[in-house]
């Protein structure tokens, strides 16, 4: 399997093997064992908290579901583990533009451009059926690079009434 085939598929139908926005936290653990623990994504907040297997990168809300999927694309070689990937664990990177549009398209997957993300030396774009962003860097006089790709799911633990405060706050 491809790398770009991995992403395009991802892209299609928002799950990654057995990760998708939302999946149970210990039903991500038990399908790929025990990832890196990388920390919180904010110094006032014990959570979310971010964790890796590899390249692919997983935030996780207090209540242990899933609430973002990156693939991070920007190094020489994508690591993904070999359960979400049908068995190949490394990939080689330099998915250029063209490279990722022509897999979405094979794919059935329609995409547009994504504005909001695209200035100064980057440009984006989105998988219309599941929200995927493609983001890629423009190197000074080259064709657009894939820099990192990531699915989230508009997860929201403060949504239940009187719950608009994070109890995990630091003062």
């Amino acid at each position: 399997m491809k790398i770009l085939d991995v992403l395009a598929d991802m892209a299609k139908t928002g799950q990654l093997g057995s990760v998708f926005s939302g999946a149970d936290w210990s039903d991500v653990t038990a399908a790929l064992g025990e990832p890196w623990d990388i920390g919180t994504m904010s110094r006032n907040r014990k959570w979310p908290r971010l964790f890796a297997y590899g390249d692919l990168e997983l935030s996780v809300c207090r209540c242990s579901k899933v609430t973002l999927i990156c693939v991070q694309t920007w190094r020489e070689v994508v690591e993904l583990p070999p359960s979400v990937a049908e068995g190949t664990e490394t990939f080689p990177a330099g998915l250029t533009y063209a490279d990722v549009v022509s897999a979405l398209d094979k794919a059935g997957c329609s995409w547009e451009p994504y504005p909001s993300l695209t200035f100064g030396d980057q440009c984006s774009l989105v998988a219309i059926p599941t929200g995927a962003n493609f983001t890629f860097e423009i190197p000074e006089g080259e064709e657009p690079v894939l820099n990192v790709m990531g699915l989230g799911g508009g997860h929201d633990c403060r949504t239940a009434p009187g719950s608009d405060k994070d109890p995990d706050r630091s003062s």
